[in-house]
């Protein structure tokens, strides 16, 4: 669309009310006599003059000055999604700039900030990438020195973080040009990101605090669970797929998504102008839109969690560990696309149940403070928020514990589910204590990566203040990130998980005699009785204790 004019356009209360035409092209060039005008209309087939005024009457038409754009003609260029002519010169930009991004809906707003920076979106996921494969190969080969400098580098980068975040807020405040509705919106939204950021920051230096005395005994866990990724080494390159599919999936998802936000038809109006109307309802699509990203991301990532587990289960099952079984990847991903995609897709919906809520919750929360309610209906919609985060979070370890039991048996998901919490129950004071050392460190890595990526996220998106609304765009990096980092580290989670579940089931269906001996090494073993012993506060744990002689439905499969 070209205005006709851009560098004087007529604005009533902050809308452009200017004549607007349907040009196949902008004028990149300033075009300053009709002959100019004429010239690029025969060359380009870009029609500048309102249509009844054919191309060869430009100059000889006696009312061309009013049916003609201004002139001089400022030189343009097309801005993304808007597909509308933005004048390039400096007196014209800063007006017509500012009535422009007014005259669009949040929507196209949100689209138009993804579209224009599409580049640095994009670059911010290979950095995410980069920075999830090297902390894989630096969990891989997890030493003490190792494990300080992680910790070092996560308080360097939250503390380091909040006070770019606060400067940039501040640097804001007193920008006294803000007069865009966009850069309004992105310093509130850079105080919501420093705010944030604080409050985790001081969350997680506490905990780091208190946690300092496990150290050593992360390191021990991880030597033990590299010994089982060992042995099958491809493990590592799993995420690789997952992250091909989901940068394939969150192609097309966006692709739907933009389609969505410019669908539309023309329709000819008063004086025969023409005005592009959305089509009835298809604004409220990206509900269903939304929940097809969250069930498609959550079964990826699930399928990932289930060929893992194969690969893990398969490999402790086996008396000889020297001699593991060929193709252990390959044949758990030919099971889960055989027998288990149902279980895969019923345990990721159930997910999804549990997210969609939230969603509506902080919905709910944001139109409450928009109106101003009460502080306790705003608290009573925080504290659900929160229940419901707590619930989705206890739902992924189910699902993960269930995708197990479902690789060691082949039972459904409701029926793994119902096993898997019998035997952990039975055996909680064993799978807790040692489980929550090495999430800890994981989840410290998934924060270097998510913080770092938002820090060089939000260095990129601050030159560009104008014309861009960078809080979403930021947001979908920032879930990206996420995303990304918890596909590559949770390989260490997922086998931790699966290598003390297979634990317990060892421990229920074994006793350690010649008869019946435990599938598990010593080494692993020995590790179990060493944060036994260090929990019960010097009390000896012994094998027998360990046992339960009640049994459960698992049956450990030996290959």
């Amino acid at each position: 669309m070209f205005f006709m004019n851009s560098c004087n356009p007529e604005i009533r209360e902050t809308r452009l009310s200017s004549t607007t035409l349907c040009v196949s092209s902008c004028p990149e060039e300033q075009l300053s006599t009709l002959e100019e005008v004429q010239l690029f209309a025969d060359t380009n087939g870009s029609f500048l003059c309102v249509y009844s005024l054919n191309s060869f009457n430009y100059t000889q038409s006696p009312s061309a000055g009013s049916l003609c754009p201004r002139l001089p003609v400022p030189p343009s260029k097309s801005f993304p999604l808007f597909n509308r002519c933005i004048p390039q010169t400096p007196e014209c930009y800063s007006l017509f700039a500012s009535a422009l991004i007014n005259d669009a809906d949040m929507l196209h707003q949100i689209l138009s900030g993804i579209m224009s920076g599409r580049d640095t979106i994009l670059g911010l996921c290979i950095l995410a990438l980069a920075l999830s494969l090297a902390l894989v190969l630096t969990f891989r080969f997890l030493t003490m020195l190792l494990v300080h400098i992680i910790i070092s580098l996560v308080i360097l980068g939250l503390l380091f973080v909040c006070g770019v975040l606060w400067w940039l807020y501040y640097d804001y405040t007193i920008d006294l040009s803000i007069e865009l509705d966009t850069e309004r919106e992105n310093m509130k939204s850079v105080l919501g990101f420093a705010i944030v950021s604080t409050i985790i920051t001081a969350v997680l230096l506490v905990l780091i605090f208190v946690l300092r005395k496990r150290i050593k005994l992360t390191v021990e866990l991880f030597q033990v669970t590299n010994k089982a990724v060992s042995s099958s080494p491809f493990l590592l390159l799993q995420p690789v797929w997952t992250f091909g599919a989901l940068i394939f999936f969150w192609v097309l998802w966006v692709a739907v998504l933009l389609s969505l936000g410019t669908a539309g038809s023309a329709q000819v109006i008063e004086g025969g102008q023409v005005d592009f109307s959305p089509l009835l309802g298809i604004r409220y699509m990206w509900w269903y839109h939304l929940i097809g990203l969250i069930w498609t991301s959550e079964f990826i990532l699930a399928c990932q969690q289930m060929t893992v587990a194969g690969a893990v289960v398969s490999w402790y099952f086996n008396r000889n560990k020297n001699e593991p079984s060929d193709h252990p990847i390959l044949s758990s991903l030919s099971i889960l696309l055989c027998y288990h995609q149902g279980t895969v897709a019923k345990g990721s919906f159930f997910i999804t149940l549990v997210r969609i809520p939230r969603v509506i919750l902080m919905y709910i929360h944001d139109t409450l403070q928009d109106k101003q309610h009460g502080a306790c209906s705003r608290g009573a919609f925080r504290c659900c928020r929160c229940c419901v985060a707590y619930l989705a979070r206890h739902l992924h370890h189910l699902s993960q514990n269930a995708y197990t039991t479902t690789a060691i048996n082949g039972t459904d998901l409701c029926t793994s589910t119902k096993d898997s919490i019998k035997i952990l129950s039975r055996n909680s004071n064993d799978f807790t204590s040692v489980n929550c050392f090495g999430d800890f460190v994981i989840f410290l890595g998934k924060v270097l990566v998510v913080y770092f990526t938002v820090f060089g996220g939000l260095m990129a998106f601050n030159y560009n203040r104008t014309l861009q609304v960078w809080a979403i765009p930021l947001l979908l990096v920032a879930f990206f990130a996420c995303l990304v980092a918890h596909g590559f580290l949770s390989v260490f989670e997922t086998v931790l998980d699966v290598l003390f579940l297979c634990f317990t089931v060892d421990l229920e269906t074994n006793d350690g005699s010649s008869e019946k001996p435990y599938f598990m090494d010593h080494e692993f073993l020995s590790f179990v009785r060493k944060i036994n012993k260090s929990n019960s506060a010097g009390v000896q744990t012994d094998k027998d204790s360990l046992r339960n002689e009640e049994g459960t439905e698992l049956q450990p499969v030996v290959r």
